[in-house]
């Protein structure tokens, strides 16, 4: 049983439902009003200390991790269950994962998740967050934490197929949350103009082997 407040239902099995018949899902209000307004104001404490705290984000993992500003330009920070906000967050999100792996035996063994902080300009071109048979990422999630988005403030997460058609134009509006295949949708942040605040995750299987383990940080 979940820990939320009893008047709130989470929209695990709607999430379920539209990943069984089209691969993403996009829900909008889809965490508690409290836990939405936490995570906002804990990436924003963030982006202040002027610390350190948000590091300018990179392409690849291990050996092959590099800066390319032409590929993505956004600042981030690893979400860790220290603080109350983050904490929150990652319990919601092993929830889904149960779910998930209840009714549609996805396997998924772990969770990671970064605040992710676009100042205005800047973009994340477009790009497979897993490729097949080639890492162990198998969901992808957006939770977006922009007040009062409008339209023509731009930042829109744009999706497309395997043959690279248009799907969909999602604007980032705040308690948005955006679940998809990770190996299914290539898709890109396109720039914005004004800070545009979010939760980027991914739902991992265990690949662990011998004295080798995955996933890494």
């Amino acid at each position: 049983m979940h820990s939320f407040d009893s008047f709130f239902e989470p929209p695990f099995e709607r999430i379920a439902e539209d990943l069984s018949h089209r691969g993403y899902s996009v829900i909008d209000c889809a965490l508690p009003d409290n836990m939405t307004l936490q995570l906002a104001q804990r990436l924003l404490q963030l982006i202040r200390q002027d610390d350190d705290s948000m590091q300018v984000a990179g392409i690849g993992r291990g050996d092959q991790h590099s800066q390319n500003r032409f590929v993505r330009q956004d600042k981030i920070r690893w979400l860790e269950p220290g603080d109350k906000a983050e904490k929150a967050w990652l319990e919601y999100m092993s929830e889904l994962r149960i779910h998930l792996n209840r009714r549609l035996f996805l396997g998924l063994f772990s969770y990671e998740s970064h605040f992710a902080h676009y100042r205005p300009g800047a973009f994340y071109k477009k790009h497979l967050d897993a490729f097949r048979g080639q890492a162990n990422r198998v969901l992808s999630t957006v939770l977006y934490l922009n007040n009062h988005w409008q339209t023509s403030d731009g930042g829109e997460l744009v999706m497309y197929n395997e043959d690279n058609q248009l799907i969909e134009n999602i604007t980032p509006a705040y308690g948005r949350l955006v679940v998809f295949l990770s190996e299914e949708f290539p898709h890109e942040v396109k720039p914005a103009q004004r800070d545009r605040y979010s939760i980027a995750g991914w739902f991992r299987v265990n690949t662990s082997h011998n004295d080798k383990v995955d996933p890494p940080r």
